[in-house]
């Protein structure tokens, strides 16, 4: 405005310059683009409009819509926008890393990523020819980018209990996990999870126990179909039936390496055919016993595409310190994304 006030024009003048460059410029916009372009040409000057959604509309896209068909919902997340971006945001699933795998989960490996799944788990473990045998079912329900649940339901936990009392067969401690993604590009994700462990099930199968875990997990994929992904975290048990479960505080980690031999759509049966070696470490950090246990395991896996969003995962636990919890621990599952 001020720079107008020491011009030499008059009014009249100023008026009718003014009103024929109003003329040119609305012709300017109001014209189609060239006819020999094929896309309009992108300046980078202006940013697209975002969609704005309700919350409800965010969760409910989030655990229902079609958030598989369009890459580009899909956006990079960090630690620097942690509390601004992606809470706002229904959760889209992530692309393949640049070397081409599909982010996924494992059995006996920590997440690291996102899904929306649910899987039943079936385990059997040998111990001194003492057979034990558990089966639970397992969701994962994301909310936005940012914050998803897991939820673990163990529908049967059943070992020998005391000697003359046969097996002890009993509902085991559910677990929900609210879980927030730290950061997630092409190549990596990382996740922050909290389980919340309740005193559901029977200290004769190692229940009864109220306890928290927070664990710190990742995954990435730099180079063709090479997945690395773990984490490290504690387990910290504060009340219920801790002595008679045997529960004790734990430093727990894990690093797990496979690799992906076949595309998705080789399916049915050897579809994002993967497999794996896992291995878990703990290490108990309390007092409760004389000694400072840690255990060692290796868990080889595989994981394969049946079709139709089904899929077939397998795993085999062995300690390989001693004390050992178990002989070995076999793990198999079914699994459908939705």
């Amino acid at each position: 405005m001020n720079s107008l006030k020491g011009t030499a024009l008059n009014t009249h003048s100023f008026r009718r310059i003014m009103h024929t460059l109003g003329i040119s410029l609305t012709m300017s916009i109001a014209l189609p683009a060239n006819s020999w372009a094929d896309t309009p040409t992108t300046t980078g000057t202006t940013a697209p409009t975002e969609k704005q959604y309700t919350a409800s509309e965010v969760i409910g896209t989030s655990l229902f819509g079609d958030v598989y068909s369009d890459p580009s919902k899909w956006q990079d997340l960090s630690v620097g926008n942690l509390f601004n971006k992606g809470w706002d945001t229904p959760w889209a699933s992530p692309p393949n890393g640049e070397g081409g795998a599909p982010r996924q989960g494992w059995l006996n490996a920590y997440d690291g990523v996102f899904y929306r799944l649910g899987l039943g788990i079936f385990g059997y473990s040998n111990y001194q020819n003492q057979a034990a045998y558990s089966g639970s079912v397992t969701l994962y329900t994301p909310l936005n980018q940012r914050f998803e649940f897991r939820s673990d339901i163990p529908l049967v936990d059943s070992n020998p209990g005391a000697p003359g009392s046969g097996y002890q067969t009993n509902f085991g401690d559910f677990q929900i996990t609210p879980r927030v993604i730290l950061h997630e590009t092409t190549n990596t994700s990382h996740a922050f999870d909290l389980t919340f462990r309740a005193p559901t099930g029977n200290s004769a199968n190692g229940n009864g126990v109220t306890a928290i875990t927070p664990t710190y997990n990742f995954w990435t994929n730099a180079w063709k179909g090479l997945v690395v992904r773990g984490g490290g975290g504690f387990t910290i048990p504060y009340s219920g039936n801790i002595a008679l479960s045997g529960a004790r505080s734990t430093f727990n980690a894990n690093l797990a390496a496979g690799y992906y031999f076949t595309p998705h759509n080789y399916a049915p049966i050897i579809g994002d055919m993967v497999w794996y070696l896992a291995t878990n470490y703990t290490q108990a950090i309390d007092n409760r016993a004389p000694s400072s246990t840690a255990t060692v395991s290796l868990a080889p896996g595989f994981r394969t595409h049946l079709g139709m969003d089904w899929y077939l995962l397998g795993s085999v636990d062995v300690p390989v310190t001693r004390p050992q919890p178990y002989d070995y621990l076999v793990q198999g599952a079914v699994m459908k994304v939705w």
